[in-house]
């Protein structure tokens, strides 16, 4: 048993169950045990789509130059990137949108992330650029903006609920009687109203209306423009979609507190409300495959290929993985947010 699971359960033996919400948030984040302060998996427990292939950052680092240019090409701007892995992905979009005149002048790099683990291998793998670590957005210092987020939504706790005849009760974890963690309904709770449940259950996350509060408030401010990929149902608000990842091996989310990563599907309908709500236009969602196919992910493949033949097979199967329906090609979707009145960018 992990020390964080010996925690979690002596808290709950204390105070009673806790919300999956709470769970979640101890289990990713908790400073001394949680997942994301202490092993971050990266290419082990699960692999992200800047680790599959150079071309996902690259091509998102065009698409911040053109962001960049169509603000104005302010002088200075910050190229805010939020829960940034490994840095793979940065380094990956500032190799290429460096190639654009005035680009690396006017950059400034923002990396949004809390865990001291990441941010040691951010700092090695970005050891040529100059780059500052906040732990959230709204630290980091005013002026234009371009901010991207890649598999950073799914990670955002979720509440669960559970409908019990006409009315909704929040999913909660506890203990049986041996002892072991196991989840349960708690008392009565009312769904939030920008939900949309279509069966028996479904999740909210809380921090996601005070993300997109932080970004429009900052785009009222100053001009921005904000990339969000993620993976999710684009026609309604997610079920029951917590999952835990062990070394490539989906496990059951009680299973390994701490050990293994956790994700839930991200609410693309909610988020396009509360957008819309705080004044912001919403471009896609979109699959991905339509994204970077429209950015160029076959022609940037193929020139990748006659100047590396020897990777030839490597750089087609990273590509196929991106775009193929069958991988991450239509799971994963990609929004725009902008102030109204903007045309969509490229790709949308």
């Amino acid at each position: 048993m992990s020390a964080l699971a010996q925690r979690i359960i002596e808290a709950i033996r204390i105070n009673g169950p806790m919300p999956v919400s709470l769970y979640m948030l101890m289990c990713l984040h908790d400073p001394g045990d949680g997942y994301y302060a202490t092993r971050p998996g990266f290419n082990h427990d699960f692999t992200t789509a800047p680790e599959t292939s150079q071309v996902f950052g690259e091509l998102l680092g065009l698409w911040v130059a053109h962001e960049w240019m169509r603000l104005g090409s302010p002088p200075k701007f910050w190229l805010v990137e939020l829960g940034p892995g490994r840095g793979a992905m940065m380094a990956d979009m500032l190799r290429a949108a460096g190639s654009v005149k005035g680009f690396n002048d006017a950059v400034q790099v923002a990396l949004v992330e809390a865990s001291p683990a990441l941010r040691k291998q951010q700092n090695a793998i970005l050891a040529r650029h100059e780059i500052h670590h906040f732990d959230e957005l709204g630290s980091v210092p005013p002026g234009p903006s371009i901010i991207i987020a890649n598999e950073f939504l799914d990670c955002l706790a979720i509440r669960q609920f559970v409908r019990e005849g006409n009315g909704w009760r929040e999913r909660q974890v506890g203990l049986d009687r041996d002892g072991h963690l196991v989840f349960g309904a708690g008392p009565p709770a009312d769904l939030p109203a920008d939900v949309i449940p279509v069966g028996d259950h479904v999740e909210v996350a809380p921090a996601l209306e005070t993300l997109i509060g932080s970004l429009a408030a900052r785009f009222r401010q100053h001009p921005g423009h904000a990339l969000l990929i993620d993976y999710g149902p684009d026609d309604r608000s997610p079920d029951d979609t917590l999952r835990a990842y062990s070394a490539g091996t989906q496990i059951h989310p009680l299973a390994q507190p701490g050990l293994s990563d956790l994700t839930a599907d991200v609410d693309f309908p909610r988020l396009r409300k509360i957008s819309e709500s705080e004044g912001l236009a919403v471009h896609g969602p979109i699959q991905q495959r339509y994204f970077l196919t429209r950015l160029g992910a076959k022609e940037r493949a193929e020139a990748l290929i006659r100047a590396n033949p020897q990777r030839a097979d490597e750089i087609r199967r990273g590509v196929e993985e991106l775009v193929s329906p069958n991988h991450m090609g239509a799971r994963f979707k990609c929004v725009a947010l902008t102030p109204y009145g903007v045309n969509a960018p490229p790709g949308f």
